[in-house]
């Protein structure tokens, strides 16, 4: 149910594809119906890891109806990114974490957070998918440090651009308005897209991911199970 794109068909799924090995993402995952989390199923997704805060974590009126029988085949775990009310970093993010720019604040103010993702992701079993709201940018800060570790940089710039461009389509035909974004032209996508890769780019150059997780508590072993989840060799 992927298609050449990387693209993840799973019904009713909103900017879900194919990361690297083991790994996916998506936007928020109320959004699937229940044929499309047995879709997800049927591909070998066994865990979803959502980055949100508790308080987003809420189902709305436009939201389908799901056979919870089909939820409950997979984990659905809860590794918030950042801490809310967390008062230095709301001066920076504003309105919310939503630019490549804030990925080093993120894990400055977090790093146990950011190191509790990795945790779940060691630890998870069958395919992951990684979400957050929109499937940006506290997802794409999770999947850039993961392609580090995998050494697959040639990869971040093709998975920032889809996420943006999947959630800017979204909005156009979105039945809730978000209070924030709306959907944008190309031009000014393209104007978004280029700062925004600029920002990736330097956030990767500077941060050694590996370094970084063994510091705040990752394991050798650790590290191991999520390299065998992408398929590369820690040092």
């Amino acid at each position: 149910m992927v298609d050449a794109n990387g693209q993840a068909r799973w019904e009713g799924a909103v900017n879900a594809r194919h990361v690297l090995g083991q790994i996916y993402r998506m936007g928020r995952s109320e959004w699937l119906t229940t044929t499309g989390w047995e879709q997800a199923y049927a591909e070998g997704v066994r865990t979803v890891i959502d980055l949100r805060n508790p308080a987003e974590r809420t189902r709305r009126p436009s939201d389908p109806s799901i056979d919870e029988a089909a939820l409950a085949r997979i984990t659905v775990l809860n590794a918030p990114t950042e801490e809310p009310g967390h008062p230095e970093f709301e001066r920076v993010a504003i309105p919310y974490m939503n630019h490549p720019r804030l990925y080093p604040v993120n894990i400055e103010y977090f790093p146990e957070r950011i190191a509790e993702v990795f945790h779940a992701i060691a630890a998870a079993e069958g395919k992951i998918v990684l979400h957050c709201s929109a499937g940006r940018d506290r997802t794409g800060l999770v999947v850039s440090m993961l392609l580090q570790l995998a050494g697959r940089q040639d990869l971040l710039d093709f998975q920032y651009e889809a996420a943006l461009r999947g959630i800017n389509e979204w909005h156009r035909i979105s039945p809730v308005k978000h209070p924030y974004e709306s959907h944008i032209g190309e031009e000014e996508l393209a104007g978004h897209l280029a700062e925004r890769l600029e920002a990736l780019d330097e956030f990767v150059g500077a941060l050694d991911v590996e370094s970084f997780l063994l510091a705040h508590g990752l394991t050798h072993a650790e590290l191991a199970s999520i390299a065998t989840k992408l398929a590369w060799e820690p040092t």
